[in-house]
């Protein structure tokens, strides 16, 4: 633009001058060169100001690029930080329910094992136990009703018991080799049950001192190849057990 206000002027001297004829070629030359320089001097300058603003944008583009990067990491360390919270928080809470499991494990632990100690006093309690005495009741083949026999056997050992406090009393049923083996344990296991219910209903003797199972034809008492080895092997066997002091 300064160049252009500066070629005006230079232009307009000069027809002027040559308009009012007072002026020559040369001096024209002469009055136009000086003038010119300064304005290529001006554009130059221009330029490198022009290129200093440039390569000032660059920096400042570059600055703004750095500080965006900065930004953006700032961010993501945020971002980072408050997920390490998270899992730390989740952390400790995952560690107060192991804890809260720990402790109930131990309690479980000490639960049991003074349950163990309780057993272990039971069990310790009927190892004292002695065996007073035991009787045998028969059957006949296939039943399991009792005879006269029995009954008065059974009477017999509930009138001891009566006066006793600490006692048990085992019911083994069995039978002779005579029919199948489910068979026989279910008949084994009747019998058991009439003895029970004979010393329970008849002797009054307490149900929870009483245990019986049923064995079938295992252990015999005799030979079954004979009748009267048969006859031995239908039986009930009762003990009477009483604690020692």
């Amino acid at each position: 633009m300064k160049r252009f206000y500066a070629v005006s002027l230079v232009v307009t001297l000069a027809v002027a001058l040559t308009g009012l004829g007072c002026a020559t070629k040369k001096f024209v030359r002469e009055s136009v060169s000086p003038v010119q320089q300064r304005v290529d001097d001006l554009e130059k300058a221009n330029k490198q100001q022009d290129a200093s603003l440039a390569e000032l944008e660059k920096g400042v583009s570059r600055a703004d690029e750095r500080a965006q990067t900065a930004d953006s990491r700032a961010g993501a360390a945020a971002r980072e930080a408050a997920r390490a919270n998270e899992q730390a928080a989740a952390g400790i809470k995952d560690a107060a329910g192991a804890r809260s499991l720990a402790e109930q494990g131990i309690n479980r632990a000490g639960q049991v094992e003074k349950g163990l100690g309780t057993l272990g006093e039971r069990v310790e309690s009927l190892d004292n136990y002695r065996l007073v005495t035991s009787e045998t009741v028969q059957f006949k083949l296939g039943q399991a009703s009792l005879t006269d026999e029995a009954r008065q056997k059974l009477d017999a050992l509930a009138s001891r018991v009566s006066g006793m406090k600490r006692y048990t009393i085992e019911v083994q049923g069995y039978t002779d080799s005579t029919g199948s083996p489910e068979t026989n344990l279910r008949l084994s296991q009747r019998r058991a049950e009439a003895v029970v219910r004979h010393l329970t209903l008849e002797g009054k003797v307490p149900l929870f001192r009483v245990q019986t199972i049923g064995y079938g034809e295992a252990s015999p008492a005799a030979d079954n190849k004979t009748r009267e080895g048969r006859e031995q092997n239908r039986r009930v066997e009762v003990r009477l057990f009483e604690a020692g002091s």
